[in-house]
């Protein structure tokens, strides 16, 4: 039930929100010359996907976790991009595909070892990975993998239509920072 509220929400998201991803994505051609970021992160039974955003650092930015890059690599339109969540709607594209939901754990990269070890343990890789959840609302980022990966797994199995709803809503009245930038 909850992959039909996904389909149906990211194409409506999708197709209202065109003239918006449309706007941001001509301020980010002229803030970075490449406004969509494409990485390839560990989806449902660790498989490879490409996940889609707005790009909010600049173009010569190490590929590594958030929470490991530095602040001054950030952009000011990619500070605004981040604040207001608004560098997450090209995922919505990764939802309607299937590879994501719009509540799961966020998409490690591979080189995220210990995440990937701890999540692994916890059957975290058993579900499709998300915009938002538990850990998200929580403040809890990838910074710490352990607490992440169990935060992960205590959303799978108490995850009902209610939550999935619940962790939405919070996501969009912005309750949760994001991963923390050093």
């Amino acid at each position: 039930m909850i992959r039909v509220f996904d389909f149906v929400f990211s194409l409506f998201g999708l197709l209202v929100g065109f003239p918006v991803l449309l706007v941001l994505a001509i301020i980010g051609l002229f803030d970075t010359g490449s406004p969509i970021f494409r990485q390839v992160r560990v989806g449902r039974h660790q498989q490879p996907f490409t996940l889609v955003k707005f790009r909010t650092m600049k173009l010569d930015t190490v590929s590594v976790a958030t929470h490991l890059a530095s602040s001054a690599s950030i952009t000011r339109f990619g500070q605004f991009l981040r604040r207001t969540k608004l560098d997450e709607l090209p995922q919505l594209w990764n939802v309607l595909k299937g590879e994501m939901s719009l509540v799961g754990p966020r998409p490690g990269l591979f080189n995220q070892t210990e995440l990937t070890e701890e999540r692994a343990k916890r059957g975290v890789f058993e579900v499709r990975p998300g915009i938002t959840g538990l850990a998200q609302v929580n403040e809890i980022d990838m910074s710490t993998p352990a607490l992440l990966a169990e935060t992960d797994q205590k959303m799978i199995q108490s995850l009902t239509m209610a939550a999935y709803f619940k962790y939405i809503f919070m996501t969009a009245a912005g309750k949760g920072a994001g991963d923390r930038i050093r």
